[in-house]
């Protein structure tokens, strides 16, 4: 069995059959955050950039996770790899943010300097370090794929590549023309109150939308069911309403993506794309940008919101590059008030975690991707599926006595 196997859902008895949720607990303990850090995260594919941002040789950029730094740097001979951010001396973190190293990536502490291939090339006063192998002390490797220009990275090797885990779904994305896409600027990253599977839990299922996204229920029609494959890479597809919003912004989004987005085929101007990947990622595509929903684990009861936007560029001498730049505005409007939203949501579910007698309810199927996410979840930590914590300081102890009964049983 797998770190990440999807398997039938864990059914209630007392709601008919149907599937229900992970635990109270399991929202809000320290203990298993780390656990699933390092066995759900870690062994899963993480976006770190886009395509445009690391074009030339010497260009990088980072994501900082819990405890891990990844850098992906283009080479002077024009390959991107990717690295631990990270020293092999005392292990200073090397680099932050994106930008461009001339010819070596230099260590801010020791001066430690590696060259763009990730070879160490300089000790200072390496007479003082006998014997020394440079050789063998080059930046550490890390996986790295790309797809449609979003590179993203596993620090633990193994399982579906990331063309793989999209299988078919990738296809869907080719009229968006996603390489084309630029930075819309900094990534926004802001923590919020709530365990990171709640907001995970979230962004997998449209059921909340008719109530807790009004602005999306007027402007769009929506699939509140969407697909999911067996890698865990979930979509859902939305379409501009004919008819016009009651919001003046909804409106006149409506109006113009249409008429302003020419390079693009009239279906694809009028649609939104919505994809999720197993464990903690969310994509949203619309005709004028696209977005990266990263949802990182802090603790049991907070988690770390990393939010890039991507536009689709224009010439701003020409009518159409500023009609363009309305419509991303526009957009940008419109999705700042669902991310409040669903922020707002997701705290309020962490507060009721913690009611007295909260017994975890019925899910829809509308939440079938919740469910496999749930499930995903119970392989990687089965103790995530006991119906109370373990005592404290016994988390990883009982999640590997059950890891153990399960090797035992298959």
């Amino acid at each position: 069995m797998t770190m990440m196997q999807n398997f039938t859902g864990q059914k209630g008895g007392a709601h008919g059959g149907l599937a229900v949720s992970l635990p109270a607990w399991a929202y809000s303990n320290d203990e298993l955050a780390e656990l699933e850090y390092e066995r759900v995260i870690l062994p899963s594919w993480q976006f770190v950039c886009h395509i445009s941002q690391v074009r030339n040789p010497g260009d990088y950029a980072t994501l900082d996770m819990k405890k891990d730094s990844i850098l992906v740097i283009r080479g002077k001979d024009g390959t991107l790899r990717a690295f631990m951010n990270v020293c092999r001396h005392r292990a200073a973190k090397l680099l932050d943010g994106t930008g461009n190293c001339k010819a070596r990536i230099t260590c801010p502490y020791h001066g430690w300097s590696y060259d763009l291939g990730g070879e160490l090339k300089a000790i200072p006063a390496q007479q003082t370090f006998p014997g020394v192998e440079k050789d063998k002390l080059g930046l550490q490797p890390v996986e790295m794929e790309m797809l449609h220009g979003l590179v993203f990275t596993r620090v633990v090797p193994g399982g579906p590549s990331l063309r793989e885990s999209f299988g078919d779904m990738a296809n869907l994305l080719t009229p968006y023309r996603l390489d084309e896409m630029v930075p819309a600027g900094a990534p926004w990253i802001d923590s919020w109150n709530c365990n990171w599977k709640i907001a995970v839990d979230n962004n997998l299922e449209n059921y909340h939308v008719p109530v807790g996204h009004p602005g999306y229920h007027r402007m769009l029609d929506s699939d509140l069911a969407g697909t999911i494959n067996q890698h865990g890479v979930a979509h859902s597809i939305s379409v501009l309403k004919e008819k016009p919003s009651s919001n003046w912004a909804e409106r006149m989004y409506q109006k113009m993506a249409p008429e302003v987005l020419t390079e693009l085929d009239p279906e694809t101007r009028r649609t939104w794309l919505f994809y999720s990947m197993a464990p903690n990622i969310g994509i949203d595509i619309y005709p004028d940008s696209f977005d990266i929903f990263q949802i990182l684990p802090k603790d049991g009861t907070s988690c770390i919101m990393r939010y890039p936007v991507f536009v689709r560029p224009g010439k701003d001498a020409t009518d159409n590059g500023r009609a363009r730049r309305v419509v991303q505005y526009l957009n940008q409007r419109i999705n700042r008030q669902v991310g409040a939203e669903d922020r707002e949501l997701c705290e309020r579910v962490q507060l009721g975690m913690s009611s007295h007698g909260y017994v975890p309810g019925p899910l829809s199927n509308y939440e079938h991707a919740v469910v496999d996410f749930h499930n995903r979840i119970r392989a990687a930590c089965p103790v995530a599926a006991e119906a109370t914590a373990p005592a404290a300081g016994t988390v990883r102890q009982r999640n590997e006595a059950l890891l153990t009964e399960r090797r035992t049983a298959a």
